[in-house]
């Protein structure tokens, strides 16, 4: 049964959401169509660039994605803290970005004197703005419709282009923001796309291993430990830190990247049998078993549904919003 939005998103049980859009259009998001010999890599480029300017101006962050051949998927955090901290002219000035706004917030960024009811009207607008700036709906919808109106034009043809609204799952604890990140991560290795991490185009982790690699090479001469700082990670994604770091992903960055490669050598067709020894301190420091791990990686768009989480988590989220159960708890 499909779900309202508003039970599927609910930022006091959790501010980070996996989301994922569908193309239903034969002629691929991106890749190459065997059946027209066209190809269409250049929109990757169109998906990834247009994700980072609206989580530049709405207050939500990029944790990870992947643009696949016909979907893509997205890792956010929704930072509505920081949305409520704007001044009411950040607020315009970011909605501007993207929209026309209103005649009578253009009247007062003229400078005209405003009367009792207009700046009433005013106030009304920026809250109402405020409010669709951490919202995931309006950020998806900003990203897919024009993402296709750039399609359709390209194409030269109207009608439908993705699959219908998106799909999110709602990231409950630290264990799925791990398991979601490293599964969309992974994607190109798992669906044999890529033999490497450096060579999956398009993801978070090729563009957090190749900024990690420049500024380590950059900052040997003058501190050989600085690339290791959380602060020095791509700026349009959310760094990783630790539990004393705010605002950052809870893991280190390298114990991270450890994680995704020795997982990776065991999901890739190929390199099944060049996985490296020992169990990554990640996985020690969260007591995750070896084989739980493997499990739900390799299975993780079944083994969950909109609702990611231990089955402790998932029984009282289920039981907040008076169900029984959530697909995930056994």
């Amino acid at each position: 049964m499909t779900r309202a939005r508003k039970a599927l998103i609910d930022l006091s049980s959790t501010p980070y959401y996996h989301l994922i859009a569908r193309c239903v259009r034969r002629a691929f998001l991106c890749g190459e169509d065997k059946y027209t010999g066209k190809n269409f890599d250049h929109r990757r480029t169109w998906l990834v660039e247009r994700v980072k300017l609206l989580s530049s101006v709405f207050a939500i962050e990029i944790a990870a994605y992947a643009i696949m051949s016909n979907h893509y998927h997205l890792v956010v955090k929704v930072n509505r803290q920081h949305a409520l901290s704007w001044s009411d002219n950040e607020v315009i000035s970011r909605w501007y970005k993207l929209y026309k706004g209103s005649p009578i917030i253009d009247k007062q960024r003229n400078g005209d004197a405003l009367s009792e009811a207009e700046q009433l009207l005013v106030s009304e607008l920026v809250e109402k703005w405020r409010a669709r700036l951490y919202d995931i709906s309006w950020f998806m919808k900003n990203l897919n419709e024009y993402i296709a109106k750039e399609a359709n034009k390209e194409d030269g043809c109207t009608g439908k282009y993705w699959e219908g609204r998106y799909k999110s799952q709602a990231l409950l604890d630290e264990t799925a923001l791990l398991s979601c990140m490293v599964y969309v991560d992974l994607n190109p290795i798992r669906a044999n796309m890529a033999n490497n991490l450096e060579d999956s185009d398009f993801t978070s982790i090729q563009e957090r291993i190749k900024h990690f690699k420049n500024t380590k090479s950059n900052s040997k001469k003058s501190n050989p430990n600085e690339a290791k700082s959380y602060v020095k990670q791509p700026k349009s994604l959310k760094p990783f830190g630790a539990r004393e770091h705010v605002n950052t992903i809870p893991f280190s960055l390298l114990d991270y990247l450890e994680l995704v490669d020795w997982t990776g050598r065991h999901v890739h067709p190929k390199k099944k049998g060049s996985v490296r020894k020992g169990i990554p301190k990640i996985l020690e420091s969260l007591k995750i078993e070896e084989l739980t791990w493997l499990e739900r990686g390799q299975n993780y768009g079944t083994y969950y549904g909109n609702f990611a989480g231990s089955q402790t988590v998932l029984r009282a989220h289920a039981a907040k919003n008076d169900m029984n159960w959530y697909k995930g708890v056994g």
